[in-house]
């Protein structure tokens, strides 16, 4: 059997758009993909369905998967022909042992790659104000480990007096250590230092002080790992150059239920503000099977409804499939979205909403979901299922993992099938949905979806005047409540 190849490649901190493209493309052609605990888990849902996800996280103080099993995941399915992906945060090469894992793979004569990523200790530092380097504070910078088995072995004298701005990593635990060695090699203990916990998330929260008070300010506002320590001269600047925590949503975390698989304009909007974005769950899709004449009776029907994006692209996928040209459709064509609407005009088609629609005519619905699934409100026509839309179970346990680290502000529902969704995946997720809705804030798009959520017990905080996603995201900004 072809030996396989294994790609090393940086996720980057957490902002999910700071993956490179190069790490991107090896995502999506990934059988097999083992990612580590700090990277932002929305990346994985580049991957295809038939990629395996094994995760290899440790947090602090426990052991999780030994770094021998994780070599011997890398060398076993590489030799069983497989294009791995070691998916870690950050940069593989800043503390993520890539030349431990990537020196067992040449012993076993294993082709990789190694690609790199943007590491915290520079993005981080870049969305709470400092960049690590200036002409008139500081030329220089270093990286160092904060952990405890490396700290007897770090040159302090060194970095004292050669170096003008240091980030620490993961050192939440051991400041008290750095700084009193800072100190007492010469730093100081007015010099300036920013601790930045889940640097580059919405969720990112930063203390600032000197080496004199820094550990007690940390332990006033609870920081834990993961963070980056900050020192140097350099941080002064951060009066001038905040930018990221200026957004209105900063500091603020959604979860969005999710009915579809493209993306979210909704989620986009509010991680353009600042905010933290949680999508649940992830969804797929796979083709039905039809046969041509069935196909083209459809083209007969007087009046045509889309219940989804997803609906609409199955259907005119299958006519492209079959070679069936689009001017062949007479019927009358509506939709449920303006979703739906948009991705229509897209292929060249005009389509209303179904407020708008007539009622003399036969009629056909076309929807996502099986017939049984079908939801009477869309109308007495027939039926047809154009496309297989489910959702991808692998990201069941990736959720709690998700949800880690600052609870869920605000939850927002788009429409009525959205609360059915979050309600039924999120237990299965082991997610306390009940627990979740009440102590968040809840927005609807929509009375129907306001009404669904009634029907469930809870009561909804907000509700845009008219039922659109700019709407929606104009009254969070608006509100600003949290």
């Amino acid at each position: 059997m072809t030996k396989g190849k294994v790609y090393f490649v940086g996720a980057g901190p957490g902002d999910e758009g700071l993956i490179t493209v190069k790490g991107q493309t090896a995502i999506e052609k990934a059988d097999i993909i083992l990612y580590d605990r700090l990277l932002n888990p929305k990346l994985l849902e580049a991957a295809t369905l038939g990629c395996e996800l094994i995760y290899c996280g440790k947090t602090p103080y426990t052991n999780g998967i030994s770094q021998g099993e994780i070599n011997e995941l890398l060398v076993s399915n590489a030799l069983a022909g497989h294009r791995v992906v070691r998916l870690k945060g950050g940069d593989p090469a800043v503390f993520g042992r890539v030349g431990e894992e990537a020196e067992t793979l040449n012993d076993k004569g294993i082709p990789f790659e190694i690609i790199p990523g943007v590491t915290s200790g520079i993005a981080a530092a870049m969305y709470a104000g400092v960049p690590v380097t200036h002409r008139d504070y500081g030329r220089s910078f270093a990286m160092v480990t904060g952990h405890d088995r490396t700290k007897k072995d770090i040159d302090w004298k060194g970095l004292v007096h050669s170096i003008d701005t240091v980030a620490f990593y993961m050192g939440v635990t051991n400041l008290p250590y750095i700084r009193e060695n800072m100190i007492s090699n010469g730093k100081p203990g007015n010099t300036p230092v920013l601790v930045i916990q889940w640097g580059t998330y919405g969720r990112q929260e930063t203390v600032e002080g000197t080496l004199d008070d820094i550990v007690e300010r940390v332990r006033e506002r609870s920081l834990q790992n993961p963070a980056i320590t900050l020192v140097g001269d350099i941080i002064s600047l951060r009066g001038k150059l905040q930018w990221f925590d200026k957004k209105p949503l900063y500091g603020q975390q959604f979860l969005v239920a999710r009915t579809g698989t493209a993306k979210s304009s909704l989620a986009e909007s509010l991680l353009e503000l600042g905010g933290d974005v949680i999508e649940f769950p992830k969804w797929m899709t796979a083709k039905v099977k039809i046969e041509e004449n069935q196909l083209l009776s459809f083209l007969l029907y007087d009046r045509i409804l889309f219940t989804s994006p997803e609906s609409v692209h199955g259907f005119l996928d299958l006519l492209t499939e079959y070679a069936i040209d689009f001017r062949r459709i007479s019927s009358k064509l509506y939709v449920l979205s303006r979703k739906s609407k948009m991705v229509l005009q897209q292929r060249g088609l005009m389509a209303e909403l179904k407020s708008e629609m007539e009622e003399a005519g036969t009629l056909l619905v076309i929807g996502d979901r099986s017939k049984d699934q079908r939801d009477p409100a869309h109308g007495d026509g027939d039926y047809f299922q154009s496309i297989d839309k489910f959702v991808d179970e692998r990201f069941l346990e990736i959720l709690p993992r998700m949800l880690e680290g600052k609870a869920v502000d605000t939850v927002l529902f788009s429409n009525r099938h959205s609360v059915d969704v979050l309600m039924q995946y999120g237990n299965k997720a082991d997610m306390d949905v009940e627990e979740l809705l009440n102590h968040a804030s809840i927005g609807v798009i929509g009375k129907s979806t306001g009404r669904r959520l009634e029907e469930f017990g809870f009561s909804l905080d907000m509700m845009p005047k008219e039922p659109s996603v700019e709407q929606m995201v104009a009254l969070i900004a608006k509100r600003n409540v949290f």
